[in-house]
């Protein structure tokens, strides 16, 4: 069985933080600027996957924690 896959590239993308344990972090919005496989940058600031919730450009709420791969096995569903 294939595990479903984020098909997209997020880095360019536009996002806004809804949630974070973090709270300083919650309502950050910007372009993603760079991805590892536990965080992602957007503004500058380095955020871990697995502790944030982001709304998409289109709307869509992600967590974190279903993005925490290498970008390239992501987008494979690997």
């Amino acid at each position: 069985m294939k595990k479903a896959k984020f098909p997209e590239e997020l880095i360019g993308m536009e996002v806004e933080v809804i949630q974070a344990t973090n709270p300083s972090l919650k309502g950050i919005i910007g372009r993603i600027d760079d991805e590892t496989k536990e965080t992602i940058v957007v503004n500058g600031k380095v955020l871990l996957k697995r502790a944030i919730i982001i709304k998409l450009a289109n709307g869509k709420l992600v967590e974190g924690k279903d993005l925490a791969k290498r970008p390239e096995e992501r987008i494979k569903g690997k």
